[in-house]
């Protein structure tokens, strides 16, 4: 018999037990095992749905709701709906807050005290969340919730974002059911890098794509089978869109919406977005403005033709924020149709940091390239300002712009030791529980107290073990009491903050802070002196909402009682011994450093920096292929980007052609002199540097089966790396194209038998 036909009997016979007269099924059925009673996992009575957005790099006063000049009529809807917290805090930088956000810890003490592209051996800095510190959504999954996330991740190591894992880190080795989205810190939102719960998967195939975009749709048809499939199970669902970090990209309607709304440049902006602040009452009136630092210009003595780049960079971020906004409204549009929204805890957390000056004070058109300090003219700029926003450029805005989104505080992301660096703007929406409508909160709080919060939500208790594993305490403190008193006591008394040695600690409205010297934009200078020589300054934030006042020498006795408390804290929580950048000693490698890679047909997806170490290494590449008779070509292998690399590519004319991008100022196209034989073909492609110095020049050389078909200088190359995002790809370039030369995504068509990369 078919199986088909098997599969019809069992069907019919299951049909005709189950619908048989009782004595007849008891005989068919009779045995001696007691029957058993078999259900899901259920949750407590009436527990809320969870919703936490998280935006990224996005400052105090960027969005209208807190008197920015950005509109975000999504997030102001769900604080007309619910409450305004102005006084919630992050830590400075992406990692540790996601990691603070996710277990209810502080993140140094659950090993995530840097960014994940910098981590070190020491125990606070390693960037592996234990499994005594398991985040919320595992223990909402245990408690019969479904679990999803969707956008950046940024809490696995480089070395286990590879397609060969281990998937310990990974969303869904860290209580999420399903995950979609990106695992680096940033990712080219034309192109993204994407991985579909553990498997990298390229984007959908369609005109006009953007990744937040295509985000909102998976996160809505998510909500919607998860409903369909279980109406009694409630949801938890965490939405991080890579917005607005860099790359700033997003759809040109979007972009041309904010045309001209800058050009009173960004003192004027922060002078105005204080006012608002204070006339919707999110600031105090007594609040002071602070000064501008004397490391970013006025805007007054910048040239015409840099206030038309300026503006454009931030008409960019502009429309950036608020295409991102527009998408947390479909979820929210989405939920209310299905009926869920007054039993659904809506937790809008805008940013995950300050606003970024990472690209200095001149913005960037390729920040990768100012970053490793490559310098960029006006001039340069000027000549793709039609490209700002778009697929084809990797653009940041100027420092000053990010210090006017951080208004009325100083400094910015980075900066843990100022609010501008740690403070964020917190709405949360709860119609069933939440009935002071539009209220504000002006308790501390910090982004681990979410945690707790959602928990007493739920009605589920902390566990002290979770799958056999003993839990570290928690330590962020439930925000439920503010929901229903806006006089309620703040329950965070204490709080310490940490990024690259810029430190501070809170107690009691008291904050004492350190501030090491070395601006956000400047990674490549180190700092001299010792951290016991950094100077300590003082403020009464009761008393002094922005953090204007230092009162360093007139309470030194405050101060040395606050710097003794950090120590404490520091020490308690893994944040010693403090580091300035990454020493990676000692943390696991996967292709880096070997001196002879073998990669096959399909190796896609892996991170940059765990690929072989080609950077100022001379190498042979050596492709074994196959081409049918009829051929578009396709690539071959594929490391970095738009923002930087080299590609390996058949053209559509058969022809071999190997690409170097320099940081995206500069791609040069080697093209073979003749087409590719059906058949098999061995590409041998030779780069060899003068000297081995960072960016120094060096000499590619390809051949064909033997024989030489191409030679190419390289006056310029890549000092230190090629992206932060970017993968190497066999076979297809999962992210954004290397080169012009093909399209991204573009898979070659024929046969890859390996590719064998010989470091020298």
């Amino acid at each position: 018999m078919t199986s088909r036909f098997c599969w019809l009997i069992a069907a019919v016979l299951s049909i005709l037990i189950a619908s048989a007269p009782g004595p007849a099924s008891a005989q068919v059925l009779s045995t001696d095992y007691p029957k058993m009673k078999m259900s899901l996992q259920t949750s407590p009575r009436g527990a809320p749905n969870v919703v936490v957005v998280l935006l990224d790099d996005v400052g105090f006063a960027a969005a209208s709701t807190f008197g920015g000049a950005i509109d975000t009529p999504s997030l102001q809807q769900l604080a007309n709906e619910g409450l305004r917290y102005n006084r919630f805090h992050t830590t400075a930088i992406c990692s540790p807050t996601r990691a603070a956000l996710l277990t209810g810890r502080n993140p140094h003490a659950v090993g995530v005290g840097a960014v994940l592209n910098t981590p070190s051996a020491y125990p606070g800095y390693n960037g592996l969340l234990p499994k005594s510190a398991v985040t919320i959504a595992e223990i909402l999954r245990q408690n019969g919730y479904g679990t999803a996330a969707f956008g950046k991740w940024h809490l696995a190591p480089e070395w286990e974002s590879s397609p060969a894992g281990p998937y310990d880190h990974w969303p869904i080795r860290q209580g999420f059911d399903h995950f979609y989205g990106f695992l680096p810190a940033e990712v080219d939102q034309f192109a993204p890098t994407l991985v579909q719960d553990q498997t990298f998967v390229t984007r959908p195939r369609r005109a006009g794509y953007h990744l937040t975009e295509d985000l909102a749709d998976r996160t809505i048809a998510w909500m919607q089978r998860h409903r369909s499939a279980t109406p009694d199970r409630p949801f938890f669902v965490y939405f991080a869109p890579g917005a607005a970090h860099a790359p700033l990209q997003a759809p040109k309607a979007w972009i041309e919406r904010y045309k001209g709304r800058f050009a009173q440049g960004w003192d004027r902006l922060r002078e105005e977005s204080f006012a608002r602040q204070k006339s919707l009452g999110v600031i105090p009136t007594e609040a002071v403005l602070t000064s501008r630092p004397e490391a970013l210009p006025a805007w007054d003595s910048l040239t015409r033709d840099q206030r038309k780049l300026a503006e454009r960079y931030m008409e960019t971020y502009a429309g950036f924020l608020a295409h991102t906004d527009a998408q947390v409204g479909r979820l929210r549009i989405a939920v209310e149709q299905m009926g869920e929204f007054d039993n659904t805890l809506f937790i809008y957390i805008v940013g995950d940091n300050g606003s970024s000056g990472e690209a200095g004070p001149m913005g960037s058109i390729r920040y990768m390239s100012s970053i490793q300090g490559v310098p960029e003219t006006t001039a340069d700029m000027l000549a793709r300002f039609n490209d700002i926003g778009g697929p084809k450029v990797h653009a940041h805005y100027n420092a000053g712009w990010a210090w006017a989104l951080n208004a009325p505080f100083p400094w910015m992301k980075q900066i843990g030791s100022h609010l501008g660096g740690i403070r964020n703007p917190l709405v949360i929406s709860w119609p069933n529980r939440i009935k002071d409508r539009g209220g504000l909160r002006d308790q501390f709080a910090f982004v681990a107290d979410l945690a707790p919060t959602i928990l007493a939500a739920a009605g589920v208790e902390v566990p002290t073990t979770v799958n056999g594993v003993t839990q570290q305490p928690i330590d962020g403190l439930s925000l439920l009491s503010t929901f229903d008193d806006a006089k309620a006591p703040s329950p965070r008394r204490t709080q310490y903050f940490n990024v690259y040695g810029n430190r501070a600690i809170y107690h009691d409205g008291w904050m004492a802070s350190a501030f090491r010297g070395r601006v956000p934009w400047d990674v490549r200078t180190p700092i001299s002196r010792s951290v016991l020589e950094d100077r300590w300054e003082l403020y009464d934030l009761s008393n002094d909402f922005s953090q204007s006042r230092d009162l360093a020498t007139e309470q030194p006795a405050k101060l040395a009682e606050l710097q003794a408390l950090f120590w404490h804290e520091a020490g308690r929580n893994q944040v010693l011994p403090l580091i300035n950048n990454a020493q990676t000693a000692g943390l696991p490698v996967l292709l880096r450093g070997r001196k002879r890679v073998t990669l096959y047909a399909g190796s896609r997806g892996i991170p940059e920096m765990q690929s072989p170490s080609v950077v100022i290494r001379s190498y042979t590449l050596t492709a074994r292929i196959g081409l049918p008779k009829k051929t578009r070509g396709g690539v071959v292998v594929a490391y970095g980007g738009v923002a930087g690399g080299w590609a390996l590519h058949v053209d559509t004319q058969r022809r071999p052609v190997y690409s170097y991008n320099f940081v995206d100022a500069q791609t040069l196209p080697m093209v073979g002199d003749q087409p590719l034989p059906v058949g098999e073909s061995k590409i041998t492609l030779d780069l060899d540097y003068d000297k081995p110095m960072s960016g120094g020049p060096a000499t590619a050389i390809m051949k064909v089966n033997g024989r030489e078909t191409g030679r190419m200088r390289i006056e310029r190359t890549v000092p230190f790396l090629f992206s932060i995002h970017e993968t190497l790809d066999v076979g297809i370039d999962l992210g954004g194209p290397v080169t012009d030369g093909y399209a991204s995504e573009t898979e070659f068509d024929g046969q890859v038998r390996d590719v064998v990369i010989d470091v020298r």
